[in-house]
């Protein structure tokens, strides 16, 4: 299918990318005719949603059944202090509207579930999971595998968090399936183990650290530029400010 093509005011909008030659205006094209579904309007999908807008993403979905509460605008910066009670559906369209008016927005207010999941999954190219839950991780892993989309996804604690992309119905260069996120974590932890982001608490940037590099994997693998975090986790400290990376891999008989 041929790429969309950009109009005059896009392209000037969208210059500091176009001169960069790993994206130029074929990755742009690619960018405006890409559709990402972020799961969660909250303190990882708030920044996703607005970098991928501001990046020129053509149709940017989200899933999230919640309300804007006073103490989320701490991290969930595409939320304001006026959308308190709003549908945080609504709060992000009318964000992501204003930075960018070329996106087009699809709300789904739902908790996406096993039932919802697949035919919501299946109008996009790429996910980004932005949930606060192990259930919902394992879900949207399960769903993108089957969809045969690549997953990235994303989780905070307190000062520190992780991101990993998955893609486990491709190959890698020996020719072997990639990992599944299964492989990364076998099973999740007993409830209550993870305390929840109001008990232990969260530094806002933590969140905008986290977001700003899963949009930024989410833009890789749409222009097809560097080298996603496919069979790769990497762990931010932000209090030591120190960044690891562990490799991972599906066992031969997987």
């Amino acid at each position: 299918m041929r790429e969309p093509s950009l109009e005059t005011s896009e392209i000037e909008r969208y210059a500091r990318h176009i001169v960069l030659p790993e994206v130029g205006g074929p990755g742009q094209q690619k960018l405006k005719a890409a559709r990402v579904l972020v799961i969660g309007a909250g303190g990882l999908g708030s920044p996703v949603a607005l970098y991928l807008a501001a990046a020129g993403v053509g149709r940017i979905g989200m899933a999230d059944d919640d309300r804007v509460s006073l103490s989320n605008l701490q991290r969930q910066v595409i939320h304001a202090t006026a959308d308190i009670g709003r549908s945080k559906l609504d709060s992000a369209e009318e964000r992501i509207t204003a930075v960018n008016p070329h996106v087009a927005f699809t709300g789904h207010e739902v908790r996406i579930d096993a039932e919802n999941g697949p035919a919501i999954v299946a109008g996009y190219d790429l996910v980004v999971d932005g949930s606060d839950n192990f259930s919902t991780r394992y879900l949207m892993a399960d769903l993108c595998e089957a969809a045969g989309i690549p997953l990235v996804t994303a989780a905070v604690q307190r000062f520190s968090g992780s991101l990993t992309v998955l893609a486990p119905h491709l190959v890698d260069g020996d020719g072997r399936a990639n990992p599944r996120y299964r492989d990364l974590f076998p099973e999740a932890p007993p409830p209550g183990v993870v305390p929840s982001c109001a008990e232990a608490g969260i530094l806002g940037t933590t969140t905008g650290v986290l977001g700003t590099l899963a949009a930024n994997e989410a833009i890789k693998l749409v222009c097809g530029i560097g080298e996603p975090l496919i069979g790769k986790l990497l762990m931010v400290d932000l209090l030591a400010l120190r960044f690891e990376t562990i490799r991972y891999r599906r066992p031969k008989s997987g």
